[in-house]
């Protein structure tokens, strides 16, 4: 809490954790939080009261990783679930030398997705009872949502494949389910319709992507939180003709786009009317006071990759100095 007590001046800004939300059939990762047990939410409650305590708006980010993970994750070792059967190949982790495998997954039968959607609902509720400003549902970056909205990945020939609207209607179930919980201002989902993370590709991005902003538009959510185009790969910057305003154009609440910006980027992107917010992931991570950094336009800390994602609750994540500090 040290660190903490240095920097009065600047609020904290909306926060979405990557790896908040989390269910009982979804483990990808070791050490990831979840918001499903009464345990849990109880957890939850000093953090968040620490964030408002300080200002800020804090939102849970809802995810179901679906295939992307192993059996040794799951319960009794049983197959991951997912829109298919179709395996991953193994990835490079993002340290660069250690390889992720993945269990071919079982392929969730139609009656078993309401269940699915009803453990957002009921992470959802859990994150309001544990004082969490709203939730973000994570329909990005190759997990179970966009296992079922991805045609390169889903094969369902049930009424949650095949056509665009299918295959977009188990991510709008799950909308629906949480807006009627909690509230549609209390709702953000993220999207990434020209990424091709985890495998997880689309014939025809910007249909994806504007056909669900409009069917978005049908619940008054609060903000869609988009993945550059120019992001297609995670991590890797591409040049790219595809643009988000067609979906930034078509949605009715806050438009906020994400994937690699700087501050002058995020400024640009703003003032030209492209978003109405930019979010920044690595940069936030390694400068606890980006806000007043960017106000002042002072030099940012420099962010480490090999301590992206590890056990160590310090190295990586709250070492890094504020600018008293430095000075």
């Amino acid at each position: 809490m040290e660190r903490h007590e240095q920097e009065e001046h600047v609020p904290l800004p909306l926060l979405t954790p990557y790896k908040m939300g989390n269910f009982q059939l979804s483990h990808r990762y070791t050490d990831t939080p979840g918001i499903w047990t009464k345990e849990q939410v109880e957890a939850w409650k000093p953090i968040v009261d620490a964030v408002h305590a300080r200002g800020g708006t804090f939102f849970c980010q809802l995810w179901h990783v679906g295939r992307v993970s192993n059996q040794d994750f799951q319960p009794n070792h049983q197959a991951p679930i997912s829109s298919t059967d179709k395996s991953i190949t193994p990835q490079l982790q993002s340290k660069g030398y250690d390889v992720a495998y993945f269990t071919p997954p079982r392929r969730l039968r139609t009656d078993e997705i309401p269940q699915i959607v009803n453990d957002f609902r009921l992470a959802a509720k859990n994150a309001i009872e544990a004082g969490f400003d709203g939730v973000e549902i994570h329909g990005a970056h190759g997990y179970l949502i966009e296992q079922f909205l991805k045609d390169q990945v889903n094969d369902r020939n049930d009424q949650y494949g095949g056509s665009l609207e299918n295959r977009c209607r188990f991510a709008l179930e799950i909308v629906e389910a949480v807006t009627n919980e909690i509230g549609a201002d209390k709702v953000g989902i993220r999207l990434s319709p020209f990424a091709h993370f985890m495998e997880a590709g689309d014939s025809n991005p910007n249909a994806l992507g504007l056909y669900m902003v409009e069917a978005l538009n049908k619940y008054g959510i609060l903000y869609c939180h988009v993945v550059e185009p120019r992001m297609k790969i995670l991590g890797e910057i591409t040049e790219t003709q595809d643009s988000l305003m067609p979906m930034r154009k078509a949605f009715n609440g806050t438009f906020m786009v994400a994937a690699g910006f700087n501050r002058e980027e995020g400024n640009k992107a703003v003032a030209q009317n492209h978003a109405d917010l930019v979010a920044y992931g690595r940069w936030f991570l390694a400068n606890p006071d980006l806000p007043r950094r960017f106000e002042i336009n002072a030099p940012l800390n420099k962010y480490n990759r090999e301590t992206f994602y590890t056990s160590d609750p310090v190295i990586g994540y709250t070492d890094y100095p504020f600018l008293e500090t430095i000075d």
